[in-house]
């Protein structure tokens, strides 16, 4: 075995110790050994998609009249807006995808709560900056403006000369997302102020989070032309006063103004983590919703049916891998072997991938994954062809292993890049339609298919030449099935 061949096992041998680790694992982590805490972690538990775990499917519409344009960029910002809402009830892998012009397949496996995602779907999530003046609502607090949709907007106090830079200072760690539990600290919630809406949400411009060396993680906003100028008013008149920013009539943080703020840029700062930064920003920039939605089809597909179908799948993959590597064993013999130890690499190899990407396996999927490694084992019947060809010929084993690999490669990789084309097409099918099914058949058989080209190109070629290289062929011609 040359050098070359040493440092491809090497490799390899390390690759099948990570991808065990991945498999064998619902969660990885690294800790640092000097302080013990962990400065990694990852959940690899296996995510199945809605058919095999069960949960619900609803189809959204947009909720405006037929005649209407929608665009593509306000479908995205929905979507967007629709997850962060469903993520905050606790309903994980959420899957969303637009389909066609103006409606949106969401699925939610495994939700116990279909009735309040379907509320949190159809939510307008209505954004104000609302004048708190001297006493500000605590955090959570149910508040009445006076904004009116469609209506014009109360006029706010004349402009003062600024005399600061631009911040506005939180006074309190901003909740992440508004909940229904009354005020903490010991207030009754001002339910017969009406309060005044200096502006709404649809004058941000831009929202980002940013670190401060100083200060910490802060939230910046720019203003469009109307706001800055309304902006700017209000602050001027109104320093070291509160302003809350409120999401559906619903507290969720208030500022104090530090000074005017008459550029229309500026920053609230305050007792962030980056994770806690981020959730604000995204509540600002994405309050709410581009497009009304409406939920016109819902449907809850039972856990049973799901379990069902991961065994009988199981069941399906287990015969047919057996039933392959017997195959090559009969025919192939020592080689056969040696393909199929190839096989189980490129097995451990690809359910690593799915779940450290990871890949949301469904009963489509499954399939994509299974057609896969019977693409891999054409691989290997085409390196071995070639290769039994040479040897007949009267080449000895390093040769024939070497031509039988590079002869084969052409096909292997015309038909698996065609394999690649037509995965690709799927995929670009299934996103644009929301058909998640197809688009995760895509998906995992495009991955099996890169997955099985690094295994026939290198794996196998490297157990052959480790294993066959110094085997004299002559005194042992029924292992390679002559």
């Amino acid at each position: 075995m040359n050098r070359n061949n040493t440092k491809w096992l090497i490799l390899i041998v390390v690759l099948i110790g990570l991808a065990l680790w991945v498999d064998l694992s619902s969660n990885i982590s690294i800790s640092n050994p000097s302080t013990g805490e962990p400065f990694f972690s990852r959940n690899v538990s296996i995510r199945l998609g809605l058919d095999l775990r069960g949960g619900q499917q609803s189809l959204l519409e947009a909720d405006v009249p037929a005649d209407v344009a929608v665009s593509s960029d306000d479908m995205k910002v929905t979507v967007q807006t629709l997850e962060s809402r469903v993520n905050a009830l606790g309903v994980s892998e959420v899957v969303m995808q637009i389909a066609g012009d103006r409606r949106i397949v969401a699925e939610f496996p495994g939700i116990s709560n279909p009735e309040e995602v379907q509320a949190a779907l159809q939510q307008t999530a209505f954004l104000e900056f609302v004048d708190m003046g001297d006493t500000p609502a605590a955090v959570g607090t149910t508040v009445q403006t006076d904004y009116v949709p469609g209506g014009v907007q109360p006029t706010v106090p004349p402009t003062l000369t600024p005399t600061l830079p631009p911040t506005i200072t939180p006074t309190d760690t901003p909740a992440t997302t508004p909940t229904d539990t009354p005020p903490t600290d010991g207030t009754t919630p001002p339910t017969d102020i009406i309060y005044h809406t200096v502006m709404t949400g649809a004058e941000l411009d831009t929202v980002g989070v940013v670190n401060d060396p100083t200060q910490g993680y802060q939230i910046s906003f720019t203003l469009k032309s109307i706001g800055t100028q309304a902006f700017s008013d209000y602050t001027s008149a109104n320093v070291g006063k509160y302003l809350a920013i409120v999401l559906d009539k619903r507290v969720i943080s208030t500022p104090v103004i530090n000074s005017a703020i008459t550029d229309g840029q500026g920053v609230i700062q305050g007792n962030f983590t980056y994770d806690s930064a981020n959730a604000l920003a995204i509540q600002l920039r994405y309050g709410s919703l581009p497009i009304p939605v409406k939920v016109v089809e819902s449907r809850t597909v039972g856990p049973t049916l799901g379990e069902e179908s991961v065994r009988k799948s199981v069941l399906a993959g287990t015969i047919g891998l057996s039933v392959v590597i017997l195959f090559m064993l009969l025919y192939y013999r020592v080689p056969g072997l040696l393909a199929a130890l190839a096989l189980i690499t490129y097995a451990l190899f690809t359910l690593a991938l799915f779940k450290i990407i990871p890949v949301v396996l469904t009963l489509p999927g499954i399939a994509g994954f299974i057609l896969s490694i019977g693409m891999a084992v054409d691989a290997n019947i085409l390196i071995f062809e070639r290769m039994k060809e040479e040897l007949r010929s009267g080449r000895n084993l390093r040769q024939a292993i070497e031509l039988g690999w590079s002869r084969a490669w052409p096909s292997i990789r015309d038909s698996n890049i065609s394999t690649l084309i037509t995965s690709f097409i799927l995929f670009l099918f299934g996103n644009t339609f929301g058909a998640s099914m197809v688009k995760g058949f895509s998906i995992t058989l495009a991955l099996g298919v890169i997955v099985s080209l690094f295994t026939a190109i290198n794996v196998t070629r490297t157990y052959l030449h480790v294993v066959l290289d110094n085997t004299k062929l002559e005194e042992h011609p029924g292992w390679f099935g002559l």
